[in-house]
């Protein structure tokens, strides 16, 4: 009688039949790997700055000096809030990709779009943005285009020309030039200066003779209330005093001061759209020739790039322009594209 099979020989024999399964799939979650080494995780954002960034942009972000990095170039600090918050994350990804002169830097800033992918950009982009400490500083996705009609809750350093020429009754050619600046995180000054020319008109209709001046100048503080991009919102209150220096005999002023307050608020859309609005009153100082009116204007647009993601945008929008007397009546409405 033959003796049976004993427990070492089946236990064997198990090894044999299950090992060509089993082993592979061990090996993908083994730690080490043939030579011994262990399976390096992706490189952050930070360790990209520094193997990328830091040999000219310094390993804080505060820009090395001309001694060190040969560049005859003042560099910019990324520990500055009012730099390093001012322009979007997409102007500064097309400067990594395609070099400085794509958004009018310097070109000493080399493009580093064959050497990183635009993942490894973005993830050094947001190791920049940890590098400035002060957040009150709105970001520069909040610096919405601007409408005609409309004001931004986004304070920004600029001036500003605008044309609009009348072609109604009377031609007119009216300008403004504003002038606007920043004083910290969440304050601007504004300054707008009107000019231009209109046709003069009576009961019987225009004259032909054209005469030239001065506007009513409106001078204007503006304080950001409330911004946060993560829920793409920002919110700002502005005073304005428009003076009274224009000739009201020429139809260039109102001959009196008006007071202007009203609160903006922007909000970014998705498929880069956007919307901006603006509700206030306009409160003059003699209500015998003036009213107190309310106003409310609203523009809705969207951002194309035809020529591609770097390539030169535009903004076309559409303006709702509404007005009403506080004391009671109709509200008026304009359209405006």
């Amino acid at each position: 009688m033959s003796a049976g099979p004993t427990r070492w020989t089946v236990l064997l024999a198990l090894a044999a039949f299950v090992g060509p399964f089993v082993t592979p799939a061990l090996a993908q979650d083994a730690g080490p790997s043939h030579n011994g080494s262990w399976a390096e995780p992706p490189p952050s954002g930070r360790d990209l700055y520094l193997s990328s960034c830091s040999n000219c942009h310094g390993p804080d972000g505060t820009g090395l000096p001309s001694s060190q990095t040969g560049l005859d170039l003042e560099l910019p600090d990324f520990t500055e809030s009012s730099f390093a918050s001012r322009e979007p994350t997409a102007d500064w990804a097309g400067v990594a990709t395609h070099g400085g002169p794509i958004r009018g830097f310097d070109r000493m800033m080399p493009a580093f779009g064959d050497a990183l992918t635009r993942e490894e950009i973005d993830l050094i982009l947001e190791y920049v943005q940890t590098l400035y400490e002060d957040k009150s500083w709105p970001r520069g996705e909040f610096n919405l285009p601007l409408a005609l009609g409309t004001e931004k809750a986004f304070p920004e350093d600029e001036t500003v020309f605008k044309t609009t020429v009348g072609t109604e009754d009377a031609g007119s050619v009216m300008n403004k030039l504003i002038y606007e600046k920043r004083f910290g995180s969440q304050t601007q000054i504004e300054l707008v200066v009107p000019f231009g020319w209109q046709e003069s008109s009576d009961d019987s209709g225009p004259s032909g003779d054209w005469a030239g001046g001065l506007g009513d100048v409106a001078i204007g503080l503006k304080r950001v209330l409330f911004h946060d991009l993560g829920m793409g919102s920002i919110v700002s209150f502005t005073f304005e005093t428009i003076l009274p220096t224009g000739d009201e005999d020429e139809h260039f002023g109102k001959g009196y001061t008006v007071f202007e307050p009203f609160v903006t608020y922007g909000q970014l859309l998705p498929l880069d759209a956007f919307l901006q609005v603006q509700t206030g009153v306009e409160l003059p100082t003699n209500t015998e020739e003036g009213e107190n009116e309310g106003l409310f204007r609203m523009a809705v647009g969207r951002t194309f790039n035809p020529g591609g993601e770097w390539g030169r945008g535009f903004s076309p929008m559409v303006e709702f322009l509404g007005g009403w007397e506080l004391e009671g009546g109709p509200v008026t409405w304009d359209i405006m594209p």
